[in-house]
């Protein structure tokens, strides 16, 4: 996946596009990050720039707070520059120059299997430098539950991934879960689709599709409604439950490890969350309105641990940070 360039807390992200990725870069400096789950991985190898504040930090969250499994031998390249990013691009993720270089002008990082690529322009341990971290760690830890790259319904997977990232600022001090939830509830009520009584998720499901609806309907409102999407099933199931069912990807196809992870098939959800979000933004308009009791009466959302929280082919993720 990859984490794309915004100033201050409007990042634009991008979509998904299919790349092809593989090597290895030269180290500058390194450090190691212990993760405190057992058996989950031994550490996170830091490699490149000095500025590197918090990745450590996120990793503790994600793994010791979150529960999410890292594969032992992580990486979190961070590059100094764009210029070095673009090389990292070419070096590490076997990208074309061409590619690289368009790649270069807007993303600021990518997650593959195992591995983690940053520009470190925001390596100062803001917010939104910790999130873009969590974001990207988030997908490294769903390749690892679902056995590789692809297998997840891409709204989800990057839902959850957004999901993550303020659940982990929340925990560091830099952000409100809450306060996210609130602006994605008011911006998505612009999201072309939503806008007209429709999710469309089927063209939401692979990266190549999700790539295509987030540059055709604007990147930062389908975002925030996978976000949303994400929060639904984590306030009706529990966080355990969007963990299982990434882990079900090993073995099952995505709408049989959805079933069995939410009780409910994905044509059933999506007509459940649009009946939900329409009664929660009120873009349903007034014959919407019995259904606000409803939307209202979800329990609030808790995190892990509280009864009340409830493959193949390559792909690399351009992701768009909605930011709060």
């Amino acid at each position: 996946m990859v984490q794309l360039s915004r100033l201050g807390w409007r990042l634009a992200l991008a979509a998904a596009a299919l790349l092809l990725l593989g090597g290895g870069t030269a180290r500058l400096v390194a450090s190691t990050a212990s993760a405190g789950v057992a058996g989950t991985t031994t550490g996170v190898e830091i490699v490149g720039s000095t500025r590197t504040g918090g990745i450590e930090r996120v990793v503790d969250v994600l793994t010791r707070g979150l529960g999410l499994p890292l594969p032992e031998g992580t990486r979190v390249h961070v590059y100094a520059t764009r210029e070095a990013f673009r090389r990292g691009l070419v070096q590490d993720a076997a990208m074309g120059e061409e590619g690289a270089d368009e790649l270069a002008a807007f993303a600021i990082g990518m997650a593959r299997p195992g591995r983690a690529l940053l520009n470190g322009r925001l390596a100062d341990g803001s917010s939104e430098w910790l999130r873009l971290v969590a974001h990207e760690l988030t997908h490294v830890s769903q390749f690892e539950l679902a056995g590789g790259e692809g297998r997840a319904e891409q709204w989800l997977a990057e839902g959850m991934a957004e999901h993550v990232a303020f659940q982990a600022l929340e925990r560091l001090g830099g952000g409100s879960l809450a306060t996210h939830r609130r602006l994605a509830l008011v911006r998505v009520r612009k999201q072309p689709a939503f806008a007209h009584g429709r999710l469309d998720l089927t063209t939401l499901g692979s990266p190549r599709d999700f790539t295509l609806r987030h540059q055709r309907e604007g990147s930062v409102e389908t975002y925030h409604l996978s976000f949303l999407l994400a929060d639904y099933l984590i306030q009706e199931h529990g966080f355990a439950k969007m963990v299982e069912y990434f882990g079900r990807l090993r073995r099952q196809s995505s709408e049989a490890a959805f079933t069995a992870a939410f009780g409910e098939n994905l044509a059933a959800f999506e007509t459940n969350a649009l009946t939900y979000l329409q009664a929660v933004t009120g873009v349903g308009g007034p014959e919407m309105a019995p259904q606000v009791d409803r939307a209202k009466g979800l329990r609030p959302l808790g995190l892990p641990g509280q009864r009340s929280s409830r493959p193949g082919e390559a792909v690399a993720r351009l992701d768009f940070r909605p930011g709060s």
